[in-house]
């Protein structure tokens, strides 16, 4: 009873930790919502809604009670990968957070901003391939090796851990849909191509874990959290499938709309 007591109050710093930046980011983002709205038109209200639900999904995924139950549950944790490294960052940039900061900062910070955004850093890690290899590479990374059983040991690389999740999954999302302004734009083809390789890693590595369970994980959790990975994930997918080619078509529709004019 004492020592489940002591592993309690150890695990609120590291829930408090990963969950502080997700709650700063909400109250800036509402902020900078106000602020933008009273200088310009008013800010779309689906993408405030869009950043409060991802928002509110990371927290549950690292925050209280799914959080506390995903140290000794491998489903419990799978559940709150997708949260955490799916569904949370895909919301997110569907909220056009660059977006809203260049429209709220003044000129000067809006340009810092901008040529940030146009660095050669930007340039690489929202590269599908690098964003990729980081994302579905860092899963692989967890599952096949000690890494995983380790990260529930070690409150570090607990929290080195989450914040890739969360980090890589948002850069891997930025990378296949382009809602935010970005400067180096990767053609269709070229994505679409990455994403399929990627999709396709994501879902081998569910069948493997259904079959083979990462260390410290029994049998029948790694059944069950391998099927919801996979489900889950193609859930998810789907919707930035359907983005993805929704992007394509309309980028192609005046073409279409000339060469039928002429």
């Amino acid at each position: 009873m004492e020592g489940t007591h002591i592993h309690h109050l150890t695990g609120i710093l590291p829930q408090l930790l990963l969950g502080l930046p997700f709650v700063l980011a909400l109250v800036l983002y509402i902020f900078a919502v106000v602020v933008s709205s009273r200088r310009r038109r008013p800010w779309p209200i689906y993408r405030t809604v869009c950043w409060a639900l991802g928002v509110h999904l990371a927290i549950i995924a690292v925050v209280g009670p799914l959080a506390n139950r995903a140290h000794a549950d491998f489903v419990a944790h799978m559940l709150g990968h997708l949260f955490l490294g799916m569904l949370a960052p895909l919301l997110m940039v569907l909220a056009a957070p660059m977006t809203l900061g260049l429209r709220t900062l003044s000129v000067p910070l809006a340009r810092r901003l901008s040529k940030v955004l146009r660095s050669w850093p930007s340039r690489i890690f929202t590269h599908p391939v690098v964003a990729s290899l980081l994302n579905i590479g860092g899963l692989w990374l967890l599952y096949m090796t000690n890494l995983y059983s380790l990260m529930q040991e070690n409150t570090l690389l607990h929290l080195i851990v989450h914040f890739h999740v969360f980090v890589a999954g948002y850069l891997f999302t930025v990378s296949m849909i382009y809602i935010d302004p970005i400067s180096h734009r990767i053609p269709f083809l070229n994505r679409a191509i990455v994403l399929v390789i990627a999709l396709a890693c994501h879902g081998i590595l569910s069948k493997y874990i259904y079959a083979h369970p990462p260390n410290g994980v029994q049998l029948e959790q790694a059944e069950i959290g391998g099927m919801l990975m996979y489900y889950g994930g193609d859930a998810i997918d789907i919707v930035l499938i359907y983005i993805l080619c929704l992007q394509w078509f309309r980028s192609t529709r005046p073409r279409i709309e000339l060469s039928m004019e002429k």
